[in-house]
């Protein structure tokens, strides 16, 4: 052996090892500064009304798509959900009732209300970030034990909505007035809370507009992720749902044009802000799956 040329020899793995461990490094840097996406959940099997749900999301809480997935639980099963995988979960609305009389429920129906149930289940327990919206807050409510009936439906359209001592100072909702308006439309409503949710805002004809349940879990009977082209398109999808007579329809959609909807979103920004985070340690996330 040439003792001469041992030196540069172990120079040169030096060099390689250092090098190795700096691209290790910088590879562990890029994985630990990405941040998971958002799990969007939805139900609304008519495309048009689907399609532009996401894209309003993704808009008014300022998220790529490659930060918010979409999963449509009408047209396949949640499945396996790692909540380490995601930063939150939001639910959108639908055309789904709780108070639906069970032997009118789809088989679909039945499905997602058990699937969501089962999450749940989960998300409560871990105090998982969870925002719900409409059909979010029915199943939020029905899953803590509140009273889900048909006593304060209300028409698709503008409403004012008042925040709640606790809502002033939620840390979600507190940043928005007292006061603002905001779209809405349902046939049912939460009508009791149980004891341990935290009632945040309310309307005149529904009382129970937005709770909380632990510190992170929150649901809104109005619609954060709503502007006038998205309760427009809602109006026309839904003409013949049974939510208001036909004839409304354009008196409906004429009185969005005129209303002031702006803070809503303030809600999804502030949740995307407060619950966008890195992942726990750097390799241990399941690679991405295909989100439809």
């Amino acid at each position: 052996m040439n003792r001469l040329n041992l030196p540069t020899a172990r120079a040169a793995r030096i060099t390689v090892d250092t090098t190795s461990t700096r691209l290790r490094q910088a590879r562990r840097l890029i994985r630990v500064n990405e941040v998971k996406p958002f799990l969007l959940l939805a139900i609304r099997a008519d495309d048009p009304a689907a399609d532009n749900e996401y894209d309003s999301f993704l808009t008014l809480a300022g998220l790529g798509e490659a930060e918010l997935r979409r999963l449509r639980l009408e047209q396949r099963p949640l499945g396996d959900v790692d909540l380490r995988d995601w930063s939150g979960i939001m639910l959108g609305g639908g055309p789904f009732n709780y108070s639906d009389p069970e032997e009118l429920k789809t088989p679909v129906q039945r499905r997602v209300e058990a699937d969501l149930s089962g999450l749940l289940d989960r998300v409560v327990s871990a105090d998982f970030p969870f925002l719900g919206a409409c059909y979010g807050i029915g199943a939020l409510g029905r899953h803590q034990g509140a009273v889900i009936d048909r006593r304060f439906t209300e028409v698709p359209g503008t409403v004012e909505i008042t925040l709640t001592p606790p809502g002033r100072r939620d840390p979600l909702l507190g940043g928005l007035p007292a006061t603002f308006q905001a779209f809405t439309g349902h046939k049912e409503a939460v009508s009791r809370l149980p004891g341990h949710a935290v009632r945040l805002a309310s309307s005149a004809a529904c009382p129970v507009q937005a709770f909380r349940v632990g510190a992170n879990v929150y649901a809104t009977q109005f619609h954060p992720e709503l502007d006038v082209a998205g309760l427009c398109t809602r109006v026309d999808v839904y003409k013949h749902a049974g939510y208001f007579d036909p004839d409304q329809a354009d008196e409906i959609k004429e009185q969005a044009a005129r209303s002031d909807v702006t803070w809503p979103p303030v809600i999804l920004r502030g949740f995307v802000r407060r619950y966008g985070h890195e992942p726990v340690a750097a390799g241990l996330q399941r690679p991405g799956r295909p989100w439809g």
